[in-house]
């Protein structure tokens, strides 16, 4: 049986995407992002699952630096889900939301919660955790007046009430984790894909003027589209940056093949991290 790692424990957005997308296979979760990508590289799990970006925070750096420096993983996959936060409580203990003395959660549920928690839970204390999941753990077995903000599937996992719906401050929210697997003939996803990526990651020559834009003409003259450009520092020291381009594209045998060769003619060190479907999760 395929095993399928995620950022655990139960309750998570990160065990909802992967329920969301995979059947019956044995499902293991992990206490931090880097556990459970060591995980699929020490063959202990077949498949992992990670939370890449927010649409309201951004990247989740963790995950990239993670992949980049210290474990490389072929991307297999990526799921996109929408995300609902909820204030949740023990209905024993809060009544009001007054009552409510500490709000546990990730900093990035947090911060998508800003507007709420300021106007209404301005005194209240902030502890942040591992996980959402984590968060409604901790209330579940508190007897303190404090919340946590989470999903459904969090409240119901641990008996706690949605005390408030979406609380987030923007609808449109949603997160993409991405899928990482040595053995991509064992990613079998029962959702229909709803498109195609390819990932570059992508190192600049040293002191050489115009190389990010002759980088961005090489896919520009092409029209290939890319969805997103980011840089991250190589940590070599100040100044020195990688890119990490996705481009809205299966791996090809001319274009994106086109590409890499010519950004590699410019001096440049050229990596694809993944060439995969994606899901949409409603």
């Amino acid at each position: 049986m395929t095993s399928i790692g995620y950022l655990g424990p139960k309750g998570t957005f990160t065990k909802l995407a992967v329920d969301a997308t995979f059947n019956g296979e044995h499902k293991e979760s992990f206490k931090t992002i880097p556990e459970c990508i060591d995980a699929v590289d020490k063959g202990e799990i077949d498949i992992g699952v990670v939370p890449l970006e927010n649409a309201i925070e951004g990247t989740v750096q963790l995950t990239v630096d993670y992949l980049i420096h210290q474990v490389r993983i072929p991307v297999v996959g990526e799921i996109v889900v929408p995300i609902q936060q909820h204030l949740l409580v023990r209905s024993d203990i809060i009544r009001k939301v007054s009552e409510i003395e500490e709000v546990h959660s990730h900093s990035h549920a947090i911060a998508q919660c800003h507007q709420y928690l300021h106007q209404n839970l301005k005194n209240a204390k902030i502890a942040f955790t591992s996980s959402t999941g984590r968060a409604a753990e901790i209330v579940s077995g508190s007897d303190r007046p404090i919340a946590a903000i989470g999903n459904r599937s969090a409240a119901e996992e641990y008996g706690l009430e949605i005390f408030k719906e979406n609380i987030h401050d923007y609808p449109n929210n949603h997160t993409r984790f991405l899928v990482l697997s040595h053995q991509p003939e064992k990613v079998k996803i029962k959702s229909e894909a709803k498109g195609e990526k390819t990932t570059f990651l992508i190192t600049l020559p040293s002191d050489k003027a115009g190389a990010l834009h002759q980088i961005l003409s090489a896919f520009a003259w092409r029209k290939l589209n890319l969805s997103k450009i980011e840089s991250r520092p190589t940590k070599t020291g100040l100044g020195n940056y990688f890119f990490i381009i996705d481009v809205d594209q299966k791996y090809d045998d001319v274009l994106l093949p086109g590409v890499k060769a010519e950004l590699e003619a410019l001096g440049c060190e050229v990596t694809i991290l993944g060439s995969y479907s994606v899901y949409n999760i409603l």
